[in-house]
């Protein structure tokens, strides 16, 4: 019987679950089961390939920040509060499965604790490493502790302060979602902004005066938005929807942060791009963002605009080579990952 790879899933926004749907497909593919294993509560988890393993909450009050603020918390760990009875039971989950499965890997996506808790079970893992400057305590010995670390984007996009050996440790997946799109999809003159479910949302009266600003496009916003009554003809909200692949395909311009989602979204269908960076942990968007404005893909700008600003911001965007962030996905990514994650599995199992 095969060994099954046990992959653990973070549930801060949906953009882990979407990638972890994507790789244990494709592993499924190679004949290796996969269990995806997390917390999914609020998710719709009826695309998963395979078995899935529910875990127990571990917010405080439902509140999840990465971080415990406990001042005798050890170096190594994000968060580890005390008399937590749902990070008991999670670990315990895990621990079990670990011992009746006898997984080949762990892929963790992402957890320091679960990926020294999968050293500490003896289970070898690869551990996926997000952008930013990740060099304080707890990231680098979760990286120790790895077997071999994944980056779900491109080398091309890597950023920060990433120590050689981090790097020399990396497989570099690319973006690991749908495959790009070959053939340039018809567009109307539309612009599509996007919020995820791991940020604020939208203000509303501030996409009325950027939709105000630039009549003469359909702006069309997808995601949580507040604080809107009424807002200009031009403007369309469409809410939280599951794929946003089909409505980017016909914009002109894309506005969003710059999470792994949707810039993995835009190359794929090689959209014209206009980042605004949203403050995260580690400097991650932040770094992508740089990445990306290097490279000619993406229009950047830091905040959110001002109504005045609009109209020369939108004309830059669209002056945009698609191209240039169309290059930057590759058509065999996802299967090429999951062959070298399988590989990892005959050595290291």
């Amino acid at each position: 019987m095969t060994r099954p790879v046990g992959y653990y899933v973070h549930h801060q926004g949906a953009g882990h679950w979407q990638r972890a749907v994507a790789l244990a497909r494709a592993l499924g593919a190679l004949g290796r089961p996969c269990t995806l294993i997390g917390t999914f509560a609020g998710l719709d988890i009826s695309d998963a390939p395979g078995p899935v393993l529910d875990l127990p909450d571990d917010r405080l009050d439902r509140d999840f920040d990465g971080r415990d603020g406990a001042a005798e918390r050890p170096d190594c760990f994000h968060y580890v509060p005390l008399n937590h009875p749902g990070i008991r039971r999670r670990m315990g989950r895990i621990a079990a499965w670990a011992v009746e499965s006898d997984p080949a890997l762990m892929i963790v996506d992402v957890s320091a604790e679960v990926a020294l808790f999968a050293r500490l079970l003896s289970v070898p893992s690869l551990v996926v490493r997000l952008s930013g400057t990740r060099t304080d305590p707890a990231h680098l010995a979760a990286f120790r502790a790895a077997s071999r670390l994944l980056a779900p984007f491109p080398e091309a996009l890597d950023g920060g302060d990433v120590p050689d050996w981090v790097r020399a440790k990396t497989l570099y997946g690319g973006f690991l979602g749908t495959a790009p799109t070959t053939a340039a999809p018809d567009e109307d003159g539309r612009i599509v902004v996007v919020f995820g479910r791991g940020g604020e949302g939208g203000d509303g009266p501030a996409l009325a005066q950027a939709a105000a600003a630039v009549p003469d496009r359909d702006w069309h916003v997808l995601g949580p938005v507040t604080g809107l009554d009424a807002g200009p003809t031009n403007l369309h909200l469409h809410g939280w929807v599951a794929d946003v692949r089909p409505h980017l395909a016909p914009a002109s311009l894309v506005i969003g942060g710059a999470g792994d989602g949707l810039v993995t979204a835009v190359a794929s269908l090689g959209k014209r791009f206009l980042c605004l960076p949203e403050p995260r942990a580690y400097d991650e968007q932040e770094a992508k963002a740089v990445a990306l404005e290097r490279l000619g893909a993406a229009i950047v700008h830091r905040g959110w605009p001002t109504p005045s600003a609009w109209p020369r911001l939108v004309a830059q965007g669209l002056a945009l080579d698609p191209d240039l962030v169309r290059a930057l996905a590759d058509p065999d990514a996802l299967p090429r990952t999951a062959e070298a994650i399988e590989a990892l599995c005959r050595e290291v199992g």
